[in-house]
């Protein structure tokens, strides 16, 4: 029996990864402070608009996107990781205008009622992404616009290439990855990216680049962790075929990795993402 379309991301982030997000979901929110200090102005949610916040995690994002909108204003945040949606649910506490749902936005029958979609690295895991933009261009009003950030590719991202440099050679060797695969790095290709958009429908399409530092806080053997068990490095970590002995080496080898990079301010790798906006 053929499954589902996004059926293994969906799997992903209901298993132990969206159960490590949400326990270090503090870190998460850190890691990447800048990248949603780059996309909240870029997306200019104003008051009263009603927004769609896709993949929305642990609800960071919908609660700032809350607060621009304002009393008046309405945010839906959409996520397929029950556990997430469980936390972000939590922080919103009784907050009146802001909700959120567990649904697959590629499917989910919105309504044509919002004023502006948005995504802060939500929107890259799709297994048809023009299908799933076009059924994403539903939930907007005429005039209405979509605004996300997501990563340009993999080696212009120190945050993954250095820890990933510092495990060559210690793991058993990684098939080239898929460009075109559903992942962080899935847009990387602005081209594609505006192919997409301008498949799934949306018009005037503008793509920018973002540059900026991933927090990783000043405790580099923190700092290891998460680049070892929350970030890309996991997934190779996670191969039953790697032994404890092995993980250790590479997490030794990350941490002095990053001490290498460490400032005055932290740990802080650089991070190079693409702001992508559009309308209908």
């Amino acid at each position: 029996m053929t499954e589902p379309a996004n059926a293994d991301q969906i799997k992903f982030w209901n298993g132990p990864t969206g159960l490590k997000w949400t326990q270090f979901q503090a870190d998460m929110d850190r890691n990447l402070a800048a990248a949603t200090a780059g996309i909240l102005p870029f997306a200019k949610a104003a008051p009263g608009e009603r927004v769609l916040d896709i993949g929305c995690g642990a609800g960071e994002t919908s609660l700032k996107l809350a607060e621009a909108v304002g009393p008046n204003g309405r945010v839906t945040g959409v996520d397929v990781s029950a556990p997430l949606l469980g936390l972000a649910r939590a922080r919103a506490g009784a907050a009146k205008n802001v909700a959120f749902v567990e649904a697959d936005a590629a499917f989910y029958p919105f309504a044509p009622d919002h004023d502006l979609v948005f995504s802060r690295f939500g929107v890259m895991f799709f297994d048809a992404p023009a299908a799933a933009f076009a059924n994403i261009r539903t939930a907007l009003k005429p005039g209405g616009r979509l605004a996300f950030v997501c990563w340009r590719p993999a080696p212009d991202n120190q945050w993954v290439a250095l820890p990933a440099g510092a495990a060559r050679g210690l793991l058993p060797p990684q098939p080239p990855p898929d460009p075109l695969a559903p992942g962080p790095f899935a847009f990387a290709d602005p081209g594609r990216v505006a192919a997409i958009l301008t498949a799934a429908g949306f018009r005037d399409v503008r793509i920018e680049k973002l540059d900026g530092h991933m927090d990783l806080g000043r405790d580099a053997d923190h700092a290891a962790f998460q680049m070892t068990n929350l970030g890309p490095l996991s997934r190779a970590l996670g191969d039953a075929s790697v032994d404890d002995a092995a993980r250790e080496r590479v997490r030794v080898a990350v941490k002095a990795a990053l001490e290498d990079i460490r400032t005055p301010d932290g740990i802080r790798p650089a991070i190079a993402c693409w702001l992508v906006g559009a309308r209908v």
